[in-house]
This record gives structure tokens, C-alpha cells and sequence, in this order.
């Protein structure tokens, strides 16, 4: 999902704070129940589980939410002003073909609404929070993980009279919150559809009716609707449509599952509104964290200091001159020549794909790699960041007690309409970093943070 610094890691850090959680049940039942959660949605099995929720201070807490909330700000004006319209970004951005569809007619909804579901990415580095990267899209990972790696701490570590020793909020109730403001925003009947498809690999159709039950059983309306059933959500009585919805899918996993969209393009031409809108792959491109990174002309110098305190310098790979360290320099040749210090990204790339990072290959892959990319004109070079470590304990398949180990986390916190949803997080249980994904290695994991 993002890299790190491959196998490096650095020694911990004050911003994880130093109280921590002790396992409140027998291992067992710990496995037992964080596996019962996650059971038929598609998630992969993992050798190692977390043991506690991930403790962080609440000012730490605090922190990620409110650089992230300030960042997606800053995100969201950098993409829609690289055109005036939807045709001037496609081209700006070099978007493929496929990307060109699934807009809604009036351009403001379609804008207002780009930003609805997000996720960045963020590792703590030697001065804290470094954001690697924004992923902006209905169909986020880390939601119903969080939910669920959720429900067991709170099970688990709720006293008598049901007081807990951590605070997070739930992703999928401040999902509901974003649903039924977004209704009455539109004064629409606060009913939500949730199209996505069971057939995309990865997923069964009971990783969408989780969420749906979960909003039916808090009084939100809300229904899955494949995408052959999804004509129930506009061709019925007005008072049976669903006029808002949850994008839960990514234009390349139905291509890839050969799905299609004809069906979520004809719901949006009847009305049923699907956040994150497809303007949201605009804030989605890394290609657009490289052009705040160097700066726009209509930034405050406080908005400055911000994006260069916890944006890692990230630049879009093109030929000629950008500013490094307080000097000017010649952006490829300088990247030819300091690999080790940087990570080539593709603009769309998905889960650690079309990502290299310079230290952990030659320098002719190096170059190869970067005269591709240059030819392609949707690539980014970023700084390496050499992630901190906290120390967590984790349960590993058979064995009877917990252990601790140092693990480098990548962390993800969800923001819906700008809401904090939850604080997600991968790591590998080896203690080792680089391109972290639960789907990735026999040690990978994943778990929720919390505060304390």
C-alpha cells in the first residue's frame, strides 16, 4: 500500500508515547475473536495478530487528524486548480481513457463532493509524521478492519460499568454521520446505497453487508446493490430510491474483474449522488502531492511550513529545475545521481505497485526506471523516510503467549466529510518496513490505534 525505507528501520520515537496496553484475555480468545470479525470478508489470513490495540498520546492523536484535515485542504484546491474543468484536468493529468467516465452532470456537485472518503498515508519518521501519500476513494481500505479490530478491543477492554482505557471514534458511525448530513445538505430521504461487487478479487459480499447492517441497525436505510441491481436504486417510486451512495470500488478492479460501469453511470445520470465522486482521482494522484510540495503560487507561508514539515519533498519527474535543500537543481540529473535517497511512484499506482525504491535496486534499474517514467510524464520522486518503531506486543500462529517486538507501522487515518473515522495501521511483525500491505508477506498485519 506505501513504502517506507525497505528493510531500515530507525529506533522508536517520543511521538508513540510510552503507555501501553497488556493483553486483556487469554491468546486464545484474542485470535479466536480478531479472526471471528474478519471471517468470510476476503481478508487475507495472517500468521501474526496484534495481542493490544496500538496506543499512541492523545496530542499524538490529535495531531494526525489535524495536519491530515489541513493537507486534504490544501490537496483538494491543488488539483482543481491545475484546470478550470474536468476535460483540462484529464489532459493536465494525463489521466487513461478509463478515467473518463463516471462524472456527475453539475460540476459543483461533482467537486463538492470529491472528498468525502479519504485515507492518507503516514509514517513516523525521524521528526515525526511524514504523510507518503492521499488516497482519495470510496473504495478505502482499512474501514471495516478498523471496525472490526474495534468491536474486540472494546469487548475485551471494557470494565463493569463499560468504561474503556482508550478513545477512537468508529469508522462505520461516522460513515452514517457523513450519509445522513450529506441527505440533508441535498434535502434527499436519508437512504444510502453501497455498490460495489463480490466479484472483485479480494472481497465476498459480506464485506459490504457488514457496513449495511450496521447503518440499518442505527436507523440509516442502506443496501448493497451489485452493479446489475443497482437500476432498483433510480427506476422505482420515489419514495423507494436511494439518492446518495458509497462508491465502494475503483474503476481498474472492475476492469480488471470484468465488470461494467454502464450501470453506476446510468444511477448518477437518474440522480443517486456515489461519493467519493470521480474527481476525487484527481486528489487520488500523487501527481498532485508533487505539485504542493513545490509550492503554489496562492499558498500562505504558514500553509508553506506546513506542507514542508509533513509532506516528505516530492516532486512530479519532468525535465527542468526545481528548488532541493535551498538550492536550485536540475531535477533529473539530480535523481539519476541519488537513489538511495529517493522512491520513484507512478501517479495512479495501487498497493506498492509501479513503485521503486532507489537503495533497494542497481543503478542501471535506476535509470531505466526513471527514463520510463520521464517518457510517461505521471511519476513522482520522493525523499526516502526511514520510519521510527514502536514496541507492540503480537500473537503469532501457536503460540500460547504473546511476545513484543519493535515494528515499524504505517498508519492510516480515515477522514469521512472531514470527520475523524479511525486510526488504521499496517506493520510487518518481523519489525521490518518497506511496501506495506496485508497482502504482501506471511508477516504482515494489521490493527487500530488509539489514544490514551
Amino acid at each position: 500500500m506505501v513504502e517506507a525505507a525497505g528493510s531500515v528501520v530507525g529506533a522508536g520515537h517520543p511521538w508513540f508515547g510510552t503507555p501501553r496496553l497488556t493483553p486483556a484475555a487469554p491468546v486464545e480468545l484474542i485470535r479466536a475473536l480478531l479472526r471471528h470479525e474478519l471471517r468470510d470478508t476476503g481478508w487475507p489470513y495472517q500468521r501474526i495478530l496484534p495481542a493490544t490495540p496500538m496506543t499512541i498520546p492523545r496530542a499524538s492523536y490529535a495531531e494526525v487528524f489535524r495536519v491530515s484535515a489541513a493537507l486534504l485542504d490544501l490537496l483538494r484546491r491543488t488539483a482543481l486548480e491545475t484546470a478550470p474543468s474536468t476535460a483540462g484536468r484529464l489532459a493536465a493529468y494525463r489521466m487513461p481513457a478509463s478515467e473518463n467516465q463516471l462524472f456527475v452532470r453539475d460540476p459543483f456537485v461533482e467537486e463538492r463532493y470529491a472528498d468525502c472518503v479519504v485515507r492518507p498515508d503516514l509514517v513516523i519518521g525521524p521528526d515525526g509524521p511524514r504523510f507518503l501519500e492521499f488516497n482519495v476513494s470510496g473504495a478505502l481500505g482499512g474501514v471495516l478492519e478498523t471496525h472490526s479490530r474495534l468491536a474486540v478491543w472494546r469487548r475485551l477492554h471494557a470494565d463493569e460499568v463499560g468504561r474503556l482505557p482508550f478513545s477512537s471514534p468508529d469508522p462505520f458511525a461516522v460513515r452514517a454521520q457523513l450519509f445522513r448530513s450529506l441527505c440533508a445538505e441535498l434535502a434527499v430521504a436519508p437512504r444510502v446505497a453501497i455498490v460495489g461487487s463480490a466479484r472483485v478479487e479480494g472481497v465476498t459480499r459480506r464485506y459490504f453487508e457488514i457496513e449495511t447492517d450496521f447503518h440499518n441497525s442505527h436507523g440509516l436505510t442502506t443496501r448493497f446493490f451489485e452493479p446489475e441491481e443497482l437500476a432498483d436504486a433510480w427506476d422505482c417510486a420515489p419514495h423507494l430510491r436511494y439518492p446518495v451512495g458509497l462508491r465502494n470500488f475503483t474503476i481498474p478492479d472492475w476492469h480488471d474483474a470484468g465488470l461494467d460501469t454502464t450501470p453506476v453511470q446510468c444511477a448518477l445520470d437518474n440522480g443517486c449522488l456515489l461519493v467519493g465522486t470521480q474527481t476525487a482521482t484527481f486528489l487520488h494522484s500523487k501527481l498532485t502531492l508533487g505539485l504542493l510540495s513545490a509550492g503554489r503560487p496562492w499558498m500562505t507561508s504558514a500553509e508553506r511550513a506546513l506542507v514542508d514539515r509533513y509532506v516528505p519533498w516530492t516532486r512530479v519527474l519532468t525535465d527542468g529545475r526545481t528548488d532541493r535543500a535551498g538550492r536550485t537543481v536540475e531535477l533529473v540529473p539530480f535523481v539519476v545521481a541519488h537513489r538511495d535517497l529517493l522512491v520513484l511512484k507512478a501517479g495512479l499506482g495501487e498497493s506498492g505497485k509501479q513503485v521503486v525504491i532507489g537503495r533497494e535496486v542497481d543503478q542501471a534499474t535506476w535509470v531505466a526506471a526513471v527514463d520510463a517514467a520521464l517518457a510517461d510524464g505521471t511519476s513522482v520522486v520522493q525523499d526516502l523516510v526511514v520510519p521510527r518503531t514502536c514496541r507492540v506486543a503480537l500473537i503469532a500462529d501457536g503460540a500460547d503467549r504473546a511476545h513484543e517486538v519493535d515494528v515499524a507501522p504505517v498508519l492510516g487515518p480515515l477522514l469521512f466529510g472531514g470527520r475523524p473515522a479511525g486510526l488504521f495501521c499496517r506493520f510487518y511483525g518481523d519489525g521490518s518496513a518497506g511496501i506495506v500491505s496485508v497482502r504482501a508477506g506471511s508477516s504482515s498485519s494489521d490493527n487500530v490505534v488509539v489514544a490514551v
